[in-house]
Parts: structure tokens; sequence; C-alpha cells
């Protein structure tokens, strides 16, 4: 996987809350550090986040996006 975004973090998911529209999904990158991203719901879905999945995060300018491969 490649991006344009140069910070990127790998981590855990912690948890995932789905609400009608978004989730907020947490990340744990480096305890004590964790990572809180809100994103649609849509994508929880397509990546199929769960607790325990091993992600990275992406910051870039105002965004925290959510990775998996």
């Amino acid at each position: 996987m490649r991006a344009s975004a140069r910070n990127i973090v790998a981590g855990k998911v912690t948890a995932v809350e789905k609400g009608e529209v978004a989730a907020l999904v947490k990340v744990v990158v480096k305890q004590p550090f964790t990572f809180t991203s809100m994103i649609t719901k849509e994508a929880v879905n397509d990546l199929n986040l769960k607790k325990g999945d091993k992600v990275s995060v992406m910051i870039k300018s105002t965004e925290v996006m959510i990775l998996k491969e």
C-alpha cells in the first residue's frame, strides 16, 4: 500500500462504536497513546474493522484515517 502522507503509525483497534451514520474507531499505537477517528459506518464495514485488528493510522493535515491491509 502506498500513500502520499508521511505520518503513518501502526497500532491495534481497541474499540469500534457504530452509530447511524458514522463510527468511532479507537486505535492504540504505542502505550499510552490512543488515536480516535470518526469515520463512516460504511468505511468500518468495508474494512471489516473489529476489536483486535492490526491497522495503521494515517495523519494528514486535519484528518486521521484508518488503513487496513
